[in-house]
C-alpha cells in the first residue's frame, strides 16, 4: 500500500487543505485558472530556491489573489525594507498579465516563516539532492539529514534514491530507515516530497517522508 498513492493526495480534506483555494463553476475559467496557479508555483519556486521555498498557497476571490509563501529564510525574500515583497508583486502581476494601473484584481502577499525545516520534506530532499550534486558521499548525507528530522522530534523518516548513486553504470533505488512512518494510517501526519538532483553521471530521484 505504501508506495502505490501520494501521502499528501491519500489525506486531502482529512488532515490537509488545498494549495489553491477557490471554485469556479465555470468549466473553462476553472481549467485556466488552475494552469495559471501551476505556472506561478512552478516560477515562484524556482525564482526563490536561494531561499528554501517549502510550499506556495494561492487563495483567489472576486477581485482579489492572495498568495502565501512558506519559506525557511523569509527575511531573503522580504529584503531590505521590504523592497523584496515589491518585486514578487511585480513578477506574480507578469505572471497573470495584469498591469500596474489594473486596479480592479488586487494582489496580497504574505511571508510565512517554516519554524521546523527538519520537520519540512521539501527542505531536507532540497537539502539532500544539493549535497549530491556537490559530490558528497551520498550514505552520509542521507543519514545525517535523518538523524536532525529524529532530532526536531518526528516519529520517522524514510528516504529513497534512485538513479545511478555516486557514478554507479547501472541505476538503483536505495532506502533508508528510521523511527516509524505509517504511510496506510490516514490520520497520522506523513509529510512527503520528491527533488530531483542533477549530478554529473544523470539525474538522482530523491524521495522524503516524515512523520510528524
Amino acid at each position: 500500500m505504501g508506495q502505490k498513492v501520494h501521502p499528501h493526495g491519500l489525506r486531502l480534506g482529512i488532515i490537509y487543505n488545498w494549495n489553491s483555494r477557490w471554485f469556479f463553476s465555470n468549466k473553462k475559467v476553472f481549467r485556466e485558472t488552475l494552469l495559471s496557479d501551476l505556472n506561478i508555483r512552478k516560477r515562484l519556486m524556482e525564482k526563490f530556491r536561494f531561499a528554501s521555498v517549502s510550499e506556495i498557497d494561492i487563495e483567489r476571490a472576486i477581485n482579489k489573489i492572495t498568495i502565501i509563501i512558506y519559506s525557511v529564510k523569509p527575511g531573503m525574500i522580504i529584503g531590505r525594507g521590504g523592497k523584496g515583497l515589491e518585486e514578487v508583486k511585480s513578477a506574480v502581476m507578469g505572471y497573470l498579465n495584469l498591469s500596474k494601473n489594473n486596479k480592479e484584481t488586487k494582489v496580497d502577499l504574505k511571508i510565512e516563516p517554516v519554524k521546523k525545516p527538519y520537520q519540512n520534506s521539501y527542505f531536507v530532499a532540497q537539502s539532500i539532492a544539493e549535497k549530491l550534486v556537490r559530490g558528497f558521499p551520498h550514505r552520509s548525507v542521507v543519514h545525517n539529514a535523518m538523524n536532525r528530522v529524529t532530532e526536531s522530534g518526528a516519529k520517522g523518516v524514510k528516504v529513497q534514491l534512485g538513479g545511478r548513486i555516486a557514478g554507479a553504470e547501472i541505476s538503483r533505488r536505495e532506502k533508508y530507515f528510521q523511527g516509524t512512518v505509517p504511510t496506510s494510517t490516514i490520520r497520522e501526519d506523513v509529510e512527503f516530497a520528491i527533488f530531483p538532483a542533477l549530478t554529473k553521471s544523470g539525474y538522482i530521484g530523491v524521495k522524503v517522508w516524515i512523520c510528524k
